[in-house]
């Protein structure tokens, strides 16, 4: 079900339809765009969600097909730099998906990055307003571990002035969301404490980063559920099947052509992915 457009700021509509445009095709040339923060100072989040829907719908029309949600910034590490109170969300589509120890075609991306997090697979749908943790655990069909690729279509700095990309650049380019490995032990969300779930993400054999899921909003299940709290008002409901990423308990690695990067979640075994050399 398409999102319903809540009031924005009064930014132009036909701007921010051609913003959307902007970034669907500097995803395609793997040319970022100036960021949108420095070209339209009084943009809003929600006016950045609103090019998030323009450019979900330029997508679907191209053939790509919604699979699923990702949740972003759920630390409240990256929140306070980012200079907001809550997450941010972007849509997975179906040719984000990479097989769990498969060669990711590094020519695809512009700077990727790499995070880990827990990947819920829902069993029923979720409407809010008022789900709640235990909604999302009782929903979820099943959890499993999950390598997060980012990208940024936008400039993440500005080459004039230095100015980084803030929170409505990121919203505006489907929360930087570019791809999704899948792998690992499968479990049931009530089968284990998911607070507890840790990982190493290793980069060529060396470990890079380091987490514990609870540093998701202190259990991984409430990014899901804040995720449907917060499209309640839009119209829209996490519906069984879909794969929603909670958010990283790590922060991100950047990737070059050759790396490969293995999460390894100890009990909940391991995933991987490898990003081909140029050449390839």
């Amino acid at each position: 079900m398409p999102e319903k457009n809540l009031p924005t700021s009064g930014i132009d509509d036909a701007v921010l339809r051609e913003t959307a445009r902007r970034l669907y095709e500097a995803e395609k040339t793997r040319t970022p765009i100036p960021q949108l923060s420095l070209q339209y100072p009084a943009m809003t989040i929600e006016d950045a969600y609103a090019v998030q829907r323009a450019l979900t719908d330029l997508k679907v029309a191209d053939g790509r097909t919604v699979r699923g949600r990702k949740i972003g910034l759920t630390s409240k590490v990256m929140q306070r730099n980012a200079g907001i109170t809550e997450p941010d969300y972007g849509v997975l589509f179906d040719d984000m998906f990479v097989d769990d120890g498969g060669v990711v075609a590094a020519r695809r991306f512009i700077q990727p990055r790499i995070e880990v997090e827990l990947a819920f697979i829902l069993g029923e749908d979720l409407s809010g307003p008022g789900v709640t943790l235990y909604d999302v655990l009782r929903a979820s069909e099943y959890v499993t571990p999950a390598l997060e690729i980012l990208d940024s279509r936008v400039q993440m700095t500005d080459p004039a002035t230095g100015h980084r990309r803030t929170i409505v650049d990121t919203i505006a380019d489907n929360a930087a969301d570019a791809g999704i490995v899948l792998g690992g032990r499968v479990v049931r969300p009530l089968d284990i404490d998911l607070r507890w779930v840790s990982a190493l993400l290793l980069r060529n054999a060396a470990i890079e980063e380091s987490g514990v899921a609870a540093a998701v909003l202190g259990h991984p299940a409430h990014g899901v559920a804040w995720l449907a709290n917060r499209l309640a008002p839009h119209g829209v409901s996490l519906k069984a099947g879909e794969v929603i990423l909670a958010g990283s308990f790590t922060t991100p690695i950047f990737a070059e052509p050759g790396d490969t990067f293995v999460a390894d979640y100890g009990p909940l075994g391991t995933v991987s992915c490898t990003f081909a050399k140029e050449e390839d």
